[in-house]
C-alpha cells in the first residue's frame, strides 16, 4: 500500500474546503475533493492539479445515502484506505434581516434542511468511510464547526457573537456533541476526532463578510487533519486554541 497518505475533504470544490484540500495537498497528501456539483468538481480538480496538488474528484452530496455509498466505494476502488477526514460541508439555511434566524418565526422544515447537511449529514459520510479509515496507521477524522455552536459564549452578553441563528447555531452545537461521542467511541483506537472553527472567513458563505481568509480559516482543520499520534481528541479548537463548549 502506498506510503502516501489520502485525505478527503467534503464541500472542497470553493471556500475553506478548498483551501483544506489545497493544504493538505501541499503537505503531500494526496486529497478527494467531495462536491454535489460535478461541473464545480471539476473545476476545483483541475486548479488544484494545476497548483502541483495531488487531487481526484469524489461526487458527493452528504444529504444522500446512495451518493456517501458510491463515495466510499470510490475511495475503496481508488486508494484501500483513507488516513484523514474533514467534514466541511454545511450549509446556514435562509436567514432574514440582518442575517437572522429567529427562532419565534422558525421554519421547521428549515430546521430539519440544516441538521441533515450540517449533523446527520456528518455521520453519514463518517460511518460509511470509518472502514477505510480503520486501514489507516493514523487516521484523523476533523468535523468542521464554529464558534457560534459555543453555549458559553452565545449566553455570555458580554461576548459578541453574531446575530441570532436560530436553525444553524445549535446544529452546530449539535455535530460538537457528536464529535465528543464519537471521540467516546474511539477512545482506546487509534482514531482521533475533533472539532474545528475556522472563524469568520470571507466566503459566499458570508456574503464575502469577514475578517478571515479562506487559507487563515482553513489552517485549524488542516493541523487537526494532520495531528501526531499522541495528539488530542474530542476537542473543539481554534487557531488561539481550545474554544469553550
Amino acid at each position: 500500500m502506498s506510503e502516501t497518505k489520502i485525505a478527503l475533504v467534503t464541500g472542497a470544490n470553493k471556500g475553506i474546503g478548498y483551501e483544506i484540500a489545497s493544504g493538505l495537498g501541499a503537505l503531500g497528501y494526496r486529497v478527494g475533493v467531495g462536491a454535489r456539483d460535478e461541473g464545480r468538481l471539476e473545476v476545483a480538480v483541475d486548479k488544484l492539479r494545476a497548483a502541483g496538488v495531488d487531487a481526484f474528484g469524489v461526487p458527493l452530496d452528504v444529504t444522500g445515502d446512495r451518493s456517501v455509498t458510491d463515495a466510499a466505494e470510490l475511495v475503496e476502488r481508488r486508494e484501500g484506505r483513507l488516513d484523514a477526514l474533514v467534514n466541511n460541508a454545511g450549509i446556514s439555511g435562509p436567514t432574514g434581516p440582518g442575517w437572522t434566524q429567529d427562532p419565534t418565526t422558525l421554519d421547521l422544515d428549515l430546521v430539519r434542511t440544516v441538521v441533515e447537511t450540517n449533523v446527520l449529514g456528518v455521520i453519514r459520510v463518517t460511518n460509511a468511510m470509518l472502514p477505510l479509515l480503520r486501514r489507516s496507521a493514523s487516521p484523523r477524522v476533523v468535523n468542521v464547526s464554529s464558534s457560534v455552536a459555543s453555549l458559553t459564549r452565545q449566553a455570555d452578553p458580554d461576548i459578541e457573537i453574531g446575530p441570532v441563528m436560530a436553525a444553524y447555531s445549535p446544529t452546530k452545537t449539535f455535530l460538537n456533541a457528536v464529535t465528543v461521542h464519537y471521540a467516546r467511541q474511539f477512545a482506546g483506537t487509534n482514531i482521533l476526532i475533533n472539532a474545528a472553527c475556522p472563524g469568520l472567513v470571507a466566503t459566499d458563505f458570508t456574503g464575502f463578510l469577514g475578517p478571515r481568509t479562506p487559507q487563515q480559516g482553513a489552517a485549524t482543520p488542516i493541523r487537526l487533519a494532520t495531528l501526531p499520534d499522541d495528539g488530542p481528541t474530542g476537542g473543539f479548537f481554534e487557531d488561539a486554541g481550545v474554544v469553550p463548549w
